[in-house]
């Protein structure tokens, strides 16, 4: 198993390296120079009715329609994140100019004329309930771009690094929208264009204010992370499960987003569990008995016994890079709090090179059930399980 998964995650990195870590992306259709210059580039659901024609084709139209392919600062992050892993593990000078050549290309990307460092899309994006111009700042790749930082700040040192990522709390805290239900309670929006209530996206932000808080030393920022994690430790359901968000066309639930609430809020306890707030309060015991909950629900409902990681719970397709990937890196996340994990993470991965890897060394985007989607998505396949294997051969040891 070793050789096979250390060859995979060698011929990844490389292939991306060869890329220019540039690419498509699943949600890119607006940046088509044909349909910019169309009316329909107006009309809301002509937005949404092209972004899904090519998120689910099975054929990449991209080039015909004049979609280029381009660096995404998620991705830039999640490599950044992958490579930091790598360095950890190896400790070789190659290594450090790799993390140090990602990390300058990360803070360069950054958008201006925010409060606080952040970073967008790569592309206009229209969702369900709101459109986001290119280059509108979002908390999601806000917030991998401020683990990256943070890491990057504990590897080298705190004087790097940690003044920058500390910026990125600014933006959270004077540009995002947050309701504020309850006086121990926040839900930080997506963007500050939004007022929309996604747990996932609002524990991101609790996770940068957790940890930029604990190198810091500012106890101010761990109240804001207790009151993101209390929001949404609080709407989780009877059978552990969270929705996607607080209103009622966001009930649904996915893998990889409860990844991102299971991976966030490990983070949170490991930053400030020890906080004199967090145990007065109990907020530390509930926090812990929220995670093990949810846990539960998502290894049960979302992974065959081989490692097979199904979208929904109630359906085997599609099989995603993106799922398995996150949730090998919360597996990883997890490991110590919840005996097994490293045992799912293994699996996961195997079966991810058996039904997804491409000879040439990317990974296909998704196994549907008479056919396989095999465009090399950057930041939803690529750089995930760039991060995904990095983190399972540094805590192997491979």
């Amino acid at each position: 198993m070793a050789i096979d998964l250390t060859r995979a995650h060698q011929d990844l990195w490389q292939w991306c390296r060869r890329q220019g870590f540039a690419g498509y992306d699943p949600y890119d259709a607006l940046n088509s120079r044909w349909f910019q210059v169309t009316s329909f580039k107006r009309w809301r659901w002509a937005r949404l009715a092209w972004t899904q024609f090519h998120k689910r084709s099975p054929v990449n139209f991209r080039s015909l329609v004049g979609i280029p392919r381009e660096r995404n600062a998620k991705g830039i992050a999640l490599f950044a994140l992958a490579a930091l892993a790598e360095y950890r593990r190896s400790q070789t000078k190659e290594a450090e100019t790799e993390v140090r050549e990602l990390l300058d290309d990360l803070m360069w990307m950054r958008l201006k004329g925010f409060k606080g460092a952040a970073w967008g899309y790569n592309f206009d994006w229209q969702s369900r309930s709101f459109f986001a111009p290119r280059g509108t700042p979002m908390v999601v790749p806000t917030a991998f771009a401020a683990r990256a930082l943070c890491e990057a700040a504990e590897v080298f040192g705190h004087e790097e690094y940690l003044p920058f990522a500390r910026t990125i709390c600014d933006f959270i805290l004077n540009d995002l929208n947050r309701s504020e239900e309850t006086d121990t309670e926040v839900c930080f929006s997506y963007s500050p264009l939004d007022q929309t209530r996604v747990f996932n996206a609002s524990l991101l932000a609790g996770e940068t204010l957790a940890v930029v808080g604990r190198l810091t030393g500012e106890a101010s920022l761990a109240d804001w992370a207790m009151r993101a994690a209390h929001y949404v430790i609080r709407r989780q359901r009877a059978d552990g499960s969270w929705s996607y968000g607080g209103d009622d066309y966001q009930s649904w639930a996915d893998n990889f987003h409860t990844a991102f609430i299971l991976g966030s809020l490990s983070r949170i306890i490991d930053a400030i569990g020890s906080e004199p707030g967090a145990v007065a309060t109990g907020l530390f015991d509930e926090m812990d008995n929220s995670l093990r909950r949810g846990y539960e629900f998502w290894q049960e409902s979302f992974f065959l016994d081989n490692g097979w990681p199904k979208y929904f719970r109630d359906r085997l397709y599609p099989a995603d890079a993106h799922s398995a990937a996150s949730a090998i890196v919360t597996l990883v996340e997890l490991r110590g709090r919840i005996p097994g994990t490293m045992i799912l993470a293994d699996k996961i991965a195997q079966w991810s090179i058996e039904n997804l890897h491409d000879s040439r060394g990317y990974f296909h985007y998704q196994r549907r059930r008479f056919y396989t989607v095999r465009i090399p998505y950057m930041r939803w396949s690529q750089a995930w399980m760039a991060y995904a294997l990095a983190r399972l051969f540094e805590v192997r040891r491979v």
